[in-house]
């Protein structure tokens, strides 16, 4: 088991150090680390809490709520796997990873843990990219859609761009995350429409076969 571990973690090392792009990813954190000044930060601060957990946790709550009065079970269902269980994925992927942050000491760092791949843009990817998906098919005109897309893509454009001029990630940290966050998304709502069907096809068939028993009865 030990030696499981250890193996574990060496190839956590290798994949954290084989980044190709480890040149710009450094450059661009640099960069924005030698122009932070208090006023910068507290605007990327109030930027980064489009992500933070809090927001998304008391998101996640009332629109719970929001499917159980309705009783709305397969939306429920959906959100739960592709938000927070999106969000579980991207802490495991993290500590496989293993690829420390860009800064760790300074006058405006303070962050902990590891930094492949952001969990604040992963969150608003899944949370605004879920709600986008549950809004558009309500939408009818087209311009009122755009907006929609455009407002979510902003946000999680917004909080990405936030955690890399902070230094808490580095570019790729955010891009990888944003793909992974649609990727998951995209895989969810494959699984949600297969769900529906298998539900529409027992309720047909659980219909036709309530009509077969009153027939016979007859």
């Amino acid at each position: 088991m030990t030696n499981a571990l250890i193996l574990s973690q060496n190839c956590a090392t290798v994949l954290a150090v084989a980044n190709p792009f480890s040149g710009p990813d450094h450059g661009i954190a640099i960069w924005f680390h030698e122009r932070l000044t208090p006023t910068f930060v507290t605007v990327l601060h109030a930027f980064t809490e489009f992500g933070s957990g809090e927001l998304i946790g008391v998101v996640l709550f009332a629109l719970v709520l929001f499917f159980a009065w309705k009783r709305s079970w397969l939306p429920l269902v959906t959100l739960i796997v592709a938000v927070p269980g999106g969000m579980l994925l991207n802490e495991w992927l993290k500590v496989l990873v293993h690829r420390h942050r860009p800064f760790v000491d300074g006058p405006f760092v303070d962050w902990s843990g590891y930094s492949f791949a952001s969990g604040h843009t992963i969150a608003a990817t899944l949370l605004y990219g879920q709600l986008l998906l549950f809004l558009l098919p309500l939408l009818k005109g087209r311009h009122l859609r755009l907006l929609c897309v455009l407002s979510a893509a902003f946000l999680v454009l917004l909080v990405g761009f936030s955690r890399i001029a902070l230094g808490a990630h580095f570019l790729t940290d955010v891009l990888a995350a944003i793909i992974f966050g649609i990727v998951w998304l995209m895989l969810c709502v494959v699984l949600g429409k297969s769900m529906q069907r298998r539900t529409v096809a027992l309720a047909t068939s659980a219909v036709a076969a309530q009509d077969c028993t009153v027939e016979i009865d007859r």
